[in-house]
């Protein structure tokens, strides 16, 4: 390696982690809000009610996906408006979230990517779609 690579490297490093700072920094931007949502296949009725879903500590958690074995997940929020996060399940797979926070509503999708099996290898994506309120 030559001295001038060798002496720009750190630089170059510090560099790259303070531009990835601010990011990550606001991953955590919507802790403390908590909603009451349905949910439901994409173009049809909700299927499922009263979906607590909590943003704390950086982390994303729908209580209606417990059942499933899904997981909380650490949330992305850019904003403080918008957010993604990724749940995981051992035994149905995993669910990408994208989502909406204005005022005290809540709204977005999901992509539900259910665990293959053996008579079903690559079973096919389901998309849903959720709504609801601020818990009071």
């Amino acid at each position: 390696m030559s001295n001038v690579i060798r002496k720009a490297l750190p630089v170059i490093v510090l560099q790259a982690a303070l531009f990835a700072l601010p990011a990550w920094a606001q991953s955590g931007g919507l802790d403390g809000k908590v909603f009451v949502a349905d949910a439901g296949e994409k173009g049809k009725e909700a299927d499922e009610r009263g979906d607590l879903i909590t943003f704390a500590g950086g982390t994303f958690h729908s209580s209606a996906c417990d059942k499933y074995g899904f997981q909380k997940a650490a949330y992305r929020s850019s904003d403080g408006r918008t957010f993604d996060a990724e749940t995981l399940s051992e035994k149905d797979g995993r669910i990408v979230w994208t989502g909406t926070v204005q005022g005290d509503t809540i709204e977005g999708t999901f992509v539900h990517y259910p665990k293959g099996w053996l008579l079903n290898p690559n079973p096919a994506p389901v998309e849903h779609w959720f709504k609801g309120k601020a818990k009071s």
